[in-house]
């Protein structure tokens, strides 16, 4: 049974920073896509960032390039999101997801089969 836990989410202001993580189990944790979306409220399921094979590709989300950094640790089955400079735009419920590659419309939310059930980010100005 694959089961994704995401927990790190918290309030923080502004230019603050914080690390989530989302433990995997359940199936091969290698050669995957594993990646974060984030929705808040009144708007669409985001693609945030994605990482495929322990680091060979990585891919981002335009509002986070350079603030946030995805990253795993294949020995914990554990994927991370440090984000950086967070911004009250930042806010949001935070989900882990994966499929089996990544690649080209790597944040289409619809390609992924499983999910966490989130953790909430929320940033204050």
């Amino acid at each position: 049974q694959v089961q994704l836990v995401e927990s790190g989410g918290g309030s923080v202001q502004a230019g603050g920073s914080l690390r989530l993580s989302c433990a995997a189990s359940g199936y091969a944790y290698t050669n995957r896509c594993m990646a974060w979306f984030r929705r808040a409220p009144g708007k669409e399921r985001e693609g945030v960032a994605a990482i495929y094979s322990g680091g060979l590709s990585t891919y981002y989300a335009d509002s986070v390039k350079g603030r946030f950094t995805i990253s795993q640790d294949n020995a914990k089955n554990t994927l991370y999101l440090q984000m950086n400079s967070l911004k009250p735009e930042d806010t949001a419920m935070y989900y882990c997801a994966t499929t089996t590659t990544c690649g080209v419309g790597w944040s289409h939310h619809f390609r992924y089969n499983f999910w966490g059930q989130g953790t909430q980010v929320t940033v204050s100005s």
